[in-house]
């Protein structure tokens, strides 16, 4: 039964290995939600010594506006963002 809560429950949940951003694009102002997967999306950069990892995403909003918004992250062993670099707009907290 609990199950049958869970699966046609309103609020939607959260997983913990899900990192989420918002970017507003230069061009036309749209905001953007962006996600990364930190169990699946992240790639180990050894020339830091193995326990930094980065990911890279291009966003596109959904309105007429082709502009791609390009997102770098790095994350440290514990999946916390150290570094962030952004082309095409900018981060909204």
């Amino acid at each position: 039964m609990n199950f049958l809560k869970k699966l046609f429950s309103s609020q939607p949940s959260t997983p913990k290995n899900i990192y989420t951003f918002n970017v507003k694009c230069k061009r036309c102002g749209e905001t953007i939600t962006g996600r990364v997967d930190l169990a699946n999306d992240l790639s180990a950069d050894y020339e830091d010594g193995g326990d930094v990892y980065h990911v890279r995403k291009v966003l596109m909003g959904e309105n007429r506006c082709f502009q791609r918004v390009e997102v770098f992250f790095k994350f440290d062993a514990n999946k916390q963002v150290i570094e962030k670099d952004i082309i095409g707009g900018e981060f909204i907290d």
